[in-house]
């Protein structure tokens, strides 16, 4: 219910007109009843989270609700950075999916009786995180490759909001051009254009779903540390199909 009640949100934000290939919330009824929606779930989740009895799960969901909108403003408001370090060092675009995920993976360890030591809930929290980035940064790709009837959206949609995600990023490191375009938040007629070309014409694309690898090979790597079952083995399945998901 929080994640949809974030894609409500997200809509009215990213004045998106589709979701799924359907007219999105906003479109459909307005920016008013798309944030009270979305505004809705997020009450009915909280209801649903004290039921639990888990203060430690309440924390922890409750504390992603606060990140999901501190990663919405920071995106909003990031200012460009010298160089592709930006990616690999701190992802904005995949922080709150991240943490999303992240706390969500802790809180199902301990909604699962965990009761002794911290050791589970680390490994889920560091399997939820890395799966989370490894997610985020294959959007990111799709954004480019796909077109509209595969992601339900017009592609570029990132850069028409002056976002500047990891194939943008790779891609200044090849085109030195694409730094005024950041710089500006594509904000010019034409500048979407001549973004989307210069990333055509480098390895941004490639070297985004290669991090995006990387990253599954951390969430792949932190299994390693549960013992093998048949549960290990489906969240091992998980983490590859995020990387060669094409929607």
């Amino acid at each position: 219910m929080i994640h949809v009640a974030s894609l409500l949100h997200d809509d009215v934000i990213d004045r998106a007109d589709l979701r799924r290939g359907a007219r999105s919330a906003p479109a459909a009824f307005g920016n008013k009843y798309a944030i009270l929606g979305g505004d809705f779930l997020l009450g009915r989740a909280s209801a649903a989270l004290s039921r639990l009895g888990e203060s430690e799960v309440v924390e922890l969901i409750a504390s992603v609700i606060t990140n999901l909108v501190e990663g919405e403003i920071l995106q909003m408001n990031k200012v460009a950075q010298q160089g592709a370090a930006l990616v690999n060092a701190s992802y904005v675009g995949g922080d709150s999916w991240s943490i999303l995920m992240a706390k969500g993976s802790r809180a199902a360890v301990v909604l699962g009786g965990v009761r002794e030591g911290e050791l589970w809930k680390e490994v889920a929290y560091a399997y939820g995180r890395n799966l989370g980035i490894a997610f985020q940064l294959v959007d990111d790709v799709l954004d480019y490759e796909s077109g509209e009837a595969a992601l339900g959206k017009p592609g570029g949609a990132d850069l028409r909001l002056g976002l500047a995600t990891g194939p943008a990023l790779y891609a200044w490191e090849e085109h030195a051009e694409m730094g005024a375009l950041i710089a500006r938040k594509f904000e010019k007629e034409g500048d979407v254009e001549l973004a989307r070309d210069l990333v055509r014409r480098s390895s941004g694309v490639e070297r985004t779903r290669e991090l995006a690898s990387a990253y599954a090979d951390k969430a792949l790597e932190t299994l390693q540390h549960l013992p093998e079952s048949e549960a290990r083995g489906a969240l091992e399945v998980l983490t590859e199909r995020v990387v060669r998901r094409t929607w």
